[in-house]
C-alpha cells in the first residue's frame, strides 16, 4: 500500500509540474502576443509568393529593385532568369510563372495570336531604345557595298530592325509593311546589303565578322555596350516598344499581381532607372488597368 501510496503521489506532483510549464508557456505566448512580438511570424504566414519570368539586363536588374518594397507589401517575389523570348509566355500560360517581365506590346500581341494564348499587359515599365552597332565603322556613311547586317529574327523585332535601317537610309521598306516588314519587304538596297536574321541574344557575337547589327538594348547592354555612346543610330525616345509586365487575362485582377503592377510603375522605379541606367534605358512607368 505504501508503495501504491508513493507512486500516486509521484504522479500527482509530476501533472503539477506538467500544468505550471504549461500554463507558464501560455502565458509567456500571450505576452509576447500582446507585445506584437509575434507579427512578423504572422506576416510571414500571410505573405503570396509571385514567380517572375525575365530577362537579365535590364529587367531582372528592375525586378530585384522592386523585390524589398513588395515585401513590406507582403508579396515576395521569385524571379527566373530566362534568355530568349519564347520560353517566359509559354511557361506563363501553363502556370509555371505568375507573371513575365521582358518584352513589348507588338512582341506580346504577335506571339499570343501566333499561339493562341490568353496573356495582358498589366504595366508599362520602360522602353529600350534599338540601335545599330559595329565595330568596323565608326558611322552609316561608312557601311561598304555589299555589306552583311544582322537583325532580330522574331517577327516584330525584326520589322523594328529594318525600319530603322530604312531611317538610317541604307533600305527602303514597301509602303505598310509596318512592325511585321521582313527582308522581303526591302525594295530598295542601293548598297546591296545583306540583311542575316539571327537570335536576339546572338547579336553582339557578329559584331566582329558583319559589318554591323541591330540590337536590343538589353543584349546591348549585357555584351557591355553603352546604347548612349556606341550605338551608330538609335531609335528616338518616344519609341512605341515599352517593355510591360505581363499576367494570364483572367489572373489580372488578383492582389498580389496588382501590387506587382503598381510597384514596377512606380517612381521609386522611375527614379532607379533614371540614376542606374543614364539614359540607355528610358522609364515609361504607368499601370494598364
Amino acid at each position: 500500500m505504501k508503495g501504491v501510496t508513493l507512486k500516486k503521489l509521484l504522479l500527482g506532483a509530476a501533472v503539477l509540474i506538467a500544468s505550471a510549464v504549461l500554463f507558464a508557456g501560455c502565458g509567456k505566448k500571450e505576452e509576447k502576443e500582446a507585445s506584437g512580438e509575434a507579427a512578423p511570424a504572422a506576416a510571414e504566414q500571410q505573405a503570396v509568393t509571385v514567380k517572375i519570368g525575365a530577362t537579365p539586363v535590364p529587367h531582372v536588374e528592375i525586378l530585384e529593385f522592386a523585390k524589398p518594397i513588395l515585401a513590406e507589401q507582403g508579396v515576395n517575389l521569385e524571379i527566373i532568369t530566362f534568355t530568349d523570348y519564347v520560353q517566359p509566355n509559354l511557361a506563363l500560360d501553363k502556370g509555371e510563372l505568375d507573371a513575365n517581365y521582358f518584352q513589348h506590346f507588338p512582341y506580346l500581341e504577335s506571339f499570343s495570336a501566333d499561339h493562341g494564348l490568353s496573356l495582358r499587359a498589366t504595366a508599362k515599365v520602360h522602353i529600350e531604345p534599338m540601335g545599330f552597332y559595329s565595330a568596323k565603322v565608326k558611322s552609316i556613311a561608312e557601311v561598304e557595298d555589299n555589306a552583311v547586317i544582322a537583325i532580330p529574327n522574331d517577327p516584330t523585332n525584326g520589322g523594328r530592325a529594318l525600319a530603322l535601317l530604312e531611317k538610317a537610309g541604307l533600305i527602303k521598306l514597301a509602303d505598310g509593311a509596318g512592325i511585321k516588314a521582313t527582308v522581303q519587304d526591302i525594295t530598295e538596297n542601293p548598297k546591296n546589303i545583306t540583311v542575316k536574321a539571327l537570335d536576339a541574344a546572338q547579336l553582339p557575337r557578329v559584331l566582329e565578322d558583319a559589318a554591323g547589327a541591330v540590337i536590343n538594348t538589353n543584349f546591348a547592354l549585357e555584351a557591355g555596350l553603352n546604347p548612349s555612346k556606341d550605338a551608330l543610330i538609335i531609335e528616338d525616345k518616344d519609341s512605341p516598344y515599352s517593355n510591360i509586365l505581363v499576367v494570364k487575362a483572367e489572373r489580372a485582377n488578383e492582389e498580389a499581381l496588382v501590387k506587382l503592377a503598381e510597384v514596377l510603375a512606380s517612381p521609386e522605379v522611375k527614379a532607379f532607372i533614371e540614376e542606374k541606367y543614364q539614359g540607355a534605358i528610358v522609364p515609361a512607368q504607368e499601370v494598364i488597368r
